[in-house]
């Protein structure tokens, strides 16, 4: 009786009785196109007409018989008139869909409205601490630690505790590698126990690291949900608020004994080490980024940065700097000690270059300016040379998860495709890339500290193109051990001048070679990590 009804009930109005579904191709064409697609999965029963700028004056002839039951669109900054006709048709059945490809139905609430702002839709829900409302998610705190016994200590050895974000191993980014060198150099003289962050319950490859260090206490790392404008501190510096942490440091300086706790990046300063370890300026870094965007949303990252990290670094008794430019961008009023990125000379090892135009950009994702500066290599220097050059390929390390971080970082739901770039997420050893490797590119717009991939590049004999930032900290100079490029067109042309001579080519990497082995070698920076902690202890105990 009811389907009855309502088939008289249409037929009086002139429509169909069942509602059709009209996708808006309001963007992107290749997003929208996957939206349609993705909306025919998800109503696969109903009717599907895809509306374009083009096809619309016959389509909308063709609808006036139709009730529409779902009218998905894509959200774009830009006014679109084909969107304004869907809102107009079907206003409460709007089904959205951002760039990121995440979807939302549209009604009037704070979520809808968020979400036609640009808010990703993992954060449209989430409430700070002090919200009155009650919240859709809350920060997820593990209690609790693990841990893992290592090599013998002995009586005659000083104890130091080391605090990282995350294991140091696989060598598989800078910041492990850094780490991983430093820690063994000091087990030469010392007793480490290292305190470290893990990001689930999976028994990291600890074998490597228990081979110097006399103990491992691992805690799981806090699952932050807040807003990242709603605190005084910085949000990566609240991702690291961990009771368990703070109780396994208690524990342990009375049970293990260390004497000084050094903390490996500035976002763990709350925990208040005797040394604080700079890995990068993070102030510059979010100064850059205020500078370039000039929006309150930058202007905010950057005053809390500098407002937290200037008070960090005065009550460290020692801040381990990068280079003598991190330095005096902290100033007097900061315990400055420069101890400089290395490399392994040892283990990266060149080999001889096989012919091809074979790029390599090493950058993990998880780190954002490494997503910055692919954007700025495919869609601004990528363009000059890819006609010019059609033998030419990039390979890419992003890391792990690297999907992940582009979404939360860039406006796609991934980089745009592209039969000569090659991504690769986890890659535990990249010494096989740089040998496949005839030219290493860092276009690093946004940057602080120095670059462990360039050394490393450096080490392998790989010539580098880079930006001023990408290798700053080093010592290289211009066209003699390095090619500088600020803009597309001049580190396109720093690419094209390299790719077509071998021999200027093994001229820069043959320099940069020599002097990574003259000034970089984990060794003799390790004797100056060993020298730093000498005098803490000494100063302790007097």
């Amino acid at each position: 009786m009811k389907q009855r009804l309502k088939h008289w009930l249409f037929a009086l109005l002139g429509k169909e009785p069942e509602a059709v579904v009209v996708t808006f191709c309001t963007g992107d064409p290749g997003l929208c196109r996957r939206m349609a697609e993705e909306v025919r999965t998800l109503v696969p029963e109903r009717r599907h007409f895809v509306a374009t700028d083009s096809n619309w004056p016959e389509l909308r002839r063709e609808l006036r018989r139709y009730r529409i039951g779902l009218a998905p669109v894509m959200l774009t900054r830009q006014s679109n008139s084909l969107r304004r006709v869907a809102y107009r048709l079907a206003p409460r059945k709007i089904l959205a869909y951002n760039s990121r490809l995440e979807r939302h139905h549209l009604k009037l609430s704070l979520a809808s409205f968020l979400f036609w702002r640009g808010v990703p839709l993992d954060r449209i829900y989430l409430r700070p601490w002090w919200w009155p409302w009650p919240k859709r998610e809350c920060t997820v705190t593990p209690t609790g630690d693990r841990v893992l016994e290592g090599r013998p200590c002995l009586p005659e050895r000083r104890r130091i505790a080391v605090l990282s974000p995350y294991f140091p191993y696989p060598l598989a980014h800078g910041g492990a590698v850094r780490m991983f060198n430093l820690l063994r150099e000091a087990a030469r003289e010392f007793d480490v126990e290292l305190f470290a962050f893990t990001d689930d319950d999976a028994a990291p490859q600890a074998a490597p690291v228990l081979e110097f260090c006399a103990r491992v206490v691992l805690v799981a790392k806090p699952r932050y949900r807040e807003p990242r404008w709603s605190t005084w501190l910085p949000p990566e510096v609240r991702e690291f608020r961990s009771p368990a942490m703070h109780r396994a440091i208690a524990r342990e300086r009375a049970s293990f004994g260390f004497e000084a706790l050094q903390v490996e990046y500035t976002q763990l300063a709350l925990y208040r080490g005797d040394a604080l370890v700079e890995h990068d300026v993070t102030f510059d870094l979010f100064g850059q980024i205020a500078r370039r965007e000039r929006t309150f949303a930058a202007w905010w990252d950057w005053f809390r940065w500098s407002r937290f990290e200037t008070r960090a670094v005065r009550a460290a008794r020692r801040v381990v700097v990068m280079s003598p430019k991190d330095a005096e961008m902290l100033g007097p009023k900061a315990a400055t000690v420069v101890i400089e990125n290395g490399v392994d000379l040892a283990r990266f090892q060149a080999v001889p270059e096989t012919p091809g135009q074979r790029l390599l950009f090493i950058g993990s994702f998880r780190h954002f300016p490494n997503i910055a500066a692919y954007r700025f290599f495919t869609e601004r220097v990528w363009p000059l040379l890819r006609d010019k050059f059609p033998r030419m390929e990039l390979t890419v390390v992003c890391g792990p998860d690297h999907l992940t971080y582009w979404r939360a970082f860039a406006e796609t739901p991934e980089p745009a495709a592209d039969p000569r770039i090659r991504l690769l997420g986890f890659v535990a050893d990249v010494r096989p890339l740089y040998c496949e490797a005839n030219l290493v590119i860092v276009p690093t717009t946004v940057s602080a500290g120095t670059n462990v991939k360039v050394l490393e590049a450096m080490a392998m004999r790989r010539a580098v193109v880079s930006t001023t930032s990408g290798c700053a900290g080093l010592g290289l100079l211009d066209r003699h051990s390095v090619w500088v490029g600020d803009t597309p067109e001049a580190f396109a042309a720093g690419i094209a001048t390299l790719i077509a001579d071998p021999d200027r080519r093994a001229q820069i990497a043959d320099a940069a070679f020599w002097h990574a082995k003259r000034n970089f070698d984990w060794e003799a920076i390790g004797e100056k990590q060993r020298a730093m902690w000498r005098e803490l202890v000494g100063e302790r105990a007097g």
